[in-house]
């Protein structure tokens, strides 16, 4: 997993509540176990204009001119801020896979649904709970003719932009750890792999049935 440190990216503002998994990476998308390949299907039902399935070619589909994906000011968004409740419904870790693929790295909400705000932290996504007069501000400040940039410095739990102060945000020290050091849940036990070996060597000594 990438560590994650200071990180600057335009913000894609998705003005919707209640956001749930399926809207993210629709049912039919779920196929596939691997982590990558599900970007180009991210809010599928909302971004195209037609049905998507999987195998198509997303480059001659037609586009939903009035989804925010679509508007030319966000295009290379990394951060993506939405209203409350996101990543409702189903836990499907495909959500926040679609999410990383797409290329987002933060999320910044009032609120989200629990299993998705650990996924997103099991998948390096950092998903950051504001305030919802910060949320307005920044739905307002995004919306203009250019561009809004964010600088997310995880060490120092803030963030900071053009026109406003700088604002603090909370974050569990494990979970910061995690992504600081770019570990997700193999990552943490592999820092454990000179114990597991000795374990095994043990283990095969004692019990060397169990290995024939």
């Amino acid at each position: 997993m990438e560590k994650f440190e200071t990180f600057t990216g335009i913000v894609c503002p998705l003005d919707r509540s209640n956001v749930d998994t399926d809207a993210i990476i629709p049912k039919q998308f779920l196929k596939s176990i691997k982590r990558s390949g599900f970007g180009p299907n991210l809010f599928d039902e909302w971004r195209y204009l037609d049905h998507g399935e999987p195998g198509m070619d997303n480059s001659q589909r037609p586009l939903n001119p009035d989804f925010v994906l679509n508007d030319a000011r966000y295009q290379g968004a990394k951060i993506l801020l939405t209203s409350k409740n996101f990543g409702c419904g189903s836990s499907r870790e495909h959500a926040p896979w679609a999410l990383e693929d797409y290329g987002f790295r933060v999320i910044l909400a009032p609120s989200f649904a629990d299993i998705f705000f650990n996924n997103c932290f099991k998948n390096g996504i950092l998903p950051i709970v504001l305030k919802e007069e910060t949320v307005d501000e920044l739905f307002a400040l995004s919306g203009g003719p250019q561009a809004l940039e964010i600088t997310v410095d995880l060490q120092a739990q803030t963030l900071s932009y053009a026109g406003g102060e700088t604002v603090p945000f909370d974050v569990d020290p494990f979970r910061k750890h995690c992504l600081l050091n770019g570990l997700d849940d193999i990552g943490l036990t592999l820092e454990h792999v000179d114990d597991i070996r000795a374990y095994e060597a043990r283990r095969r000594s004692e019990a060397p049935w169990l290995f024939t």
